[in-house]
């Protein structure tokens, strides 16, 4: 059995999808970010980085005590490899996925978060900023429009690599982005919506009714974290 400890975001969608893909037993255990649930000492014992998603798994390959794993990137690697499926076992099939997998990890989650915040979320609208991190967003879309030109997932057949880019795409329009332009990610993106497993993770997700996350005194928790006292 897989704890999951999740919240509303594109980085806990992801491991929503991945789970459903795979059709693995899991539980939802929920940290309300808009709280400051994710400073709680037992679950910074699980993921230091006071961040969503992490997970437990009692059952790991080993046999050994439950092993614990945070940042979504590190959880995918790590669940793709415990059923063997969504990673290639080849060595050039599984860089290319990783390639991909980096990316989304170091690039366009990094940027496409900017892109929310200084658009949406900052108490002051500054034009530089929001310029800065929209257009990075229109080239990254560029980089994968380019890259699906050919292919119809990410990789070679539909992975890991997959699961961490769609759940950045979907909200498309906040992030001041015409799928239009970009036909190649539009024909992915509308792949991906329907396939079921995603459709489920989104499903589960509106059936939680967290509600709003971001609120004003939210985003003091959220935005105003500095170093963390011991």
């Amino acid at each position: 059995m897989i704890d999951l400890y999740y919240w509303t975001t594109p980085n806990g969608h992801k491991i929503t999808i991945f789970l459903e893909e795979a059709q693995l037993d899991y539980n939802i255990k929920l940290v309300n970010i808009g709280k400051g649930e994710q400073f709680d000492p037992a679950f910074l014992q699980i993921s230091p980085n006071n961040r969503i998603p992490a997970i437990v798994d009692s059952s790991p390959v080993d046999r050994k005590q439950p092993i614990s794993i945070f940042e979504s990137g590190a959880i995918l690697l790590y669940l793709a490899k415990k059923i063997q499926q969504f990673l290639p076992t080849n060595i050039r099939g599984e860089m290319e996925v990783m390639e991909w997998l980096f990316w989304q990890m170091g690039g366009l989650g990094p940027m496409l978060g900017q892109n929310h915040h200084f658009s949406q979320y900052a108490p002051e609208k500054i034009p530089y900023a929001i310029n800065r991190y929209v257009k990075e967003t229109e080239r990254l879309y560029g980089v994968l429009n380019e890259r699906l030109k050919d292919r119809e997932y990410i990789a070679e057949d539909y992975s890991i690599a997959d699961m961490a880019v769609y759940p950045w795409i979907v909200p498309h329009q906040q992030q001041k982005q015409n799928l239009g332009d970009f036909p190649n990610l539009k024909r992915w993106f509308e792949t991906m919506q329907n396939r079921p497993a995603v459709q489920k993770a989104y499903e589960i997700a509106k059936n939680l009714k967290t509600g709003a996350t971001i609120t004003e005194e939210s985003k003091k928790i959220l935005f105003g974290q500095g170093k963390r006292e011991s």
